[in-house]
């Protein structure tokens, strides 16, 4: 089938010259509207997207990646991306590492969990620390680069969840144990925090 087919609503869709039809309806059994086939009444879910990523340390430093795609193109994030199918969170964290900064990593342990229902997103953040030494920007990245806290460049921060995860980071910075981390209170990512919150 065509891949957009996450559109609410009447769809009508064309598969080996035949076409298919859609329509949000709740199906039977269920109490949320969702695109159900008009022929064979097959439903299509449309559930929330997992992002997975980490929080790079070496030595006193974090690594940050600028990015080289929309959305927040050229601005700075930490290395994370969406999960692929057949892979744990942690071996999409240690991809999107290299993918973005031609990192390989060690997963540590998990900082946290986000939820930014805006975008039907769920993150997962790991803390890791460099594998084999070396970093340089992969092709989603214009650059990367390891900060230290008073350098990172915080009004040029991409997304919410990249200032919460810093915070979260440093505030269990050495830390053999914690529980991870969900969003501050009150926070869904619809805004930056203040940038007096460095």
């Amino acid at each position: 089938m065509n891949s957009d087919m996450g559109m609410k609503g009447d769809m009508k869709k064309t598969e080996a010259g035949r076409e298919i039809s859609f329509s949000e309806r709740v199906p039977e059994g269920d109490n949320v509207a969702r695109d159900v086939c008009d022929t064979c009444g097959f439903v299509h879910y449309v559930n929330p997207k997992i992002v997975v990523g980490s929080i790079v340390r070496q030595d006193d430093k974090i690594l940050l990646c600028r990015r080289a795609i929309e959305p927040r193109k050229g601005y700075w994030t930490l290395p994370a991306g969406y999960m692929e199918k057949g892979e744990t969170t942690e071996e999409g964290a240690k991809r999107e590492a290299h993918e973005e900064a031609l990192a390989h990593i060690r997963i540590h342990d998990l900082l946290a969990v986000y939820n930014i229902p805006r975008i039907s997103q769920v993150q997962l953040m790991y803390r890791a620390s460099l594998s084999v030494p070396g970093v340089s920007a992969g092709p989603e990245s214009l650059e990367v680069a390891f900060f230290a806290w008073d350098e990172i460049p915080w009004e040029d921060l991409a997304f919410p969840s990249v200032h919460w995860a810093l915070h979260h980071y440093r505030s269990v910075w050495d830390a053999e144990s914690f529980v991870p981390f969900g969003n501050p209170p009150g926070e869904l990512g619809n805004r930056m925090p203040p940038l007096n919150n460095k």
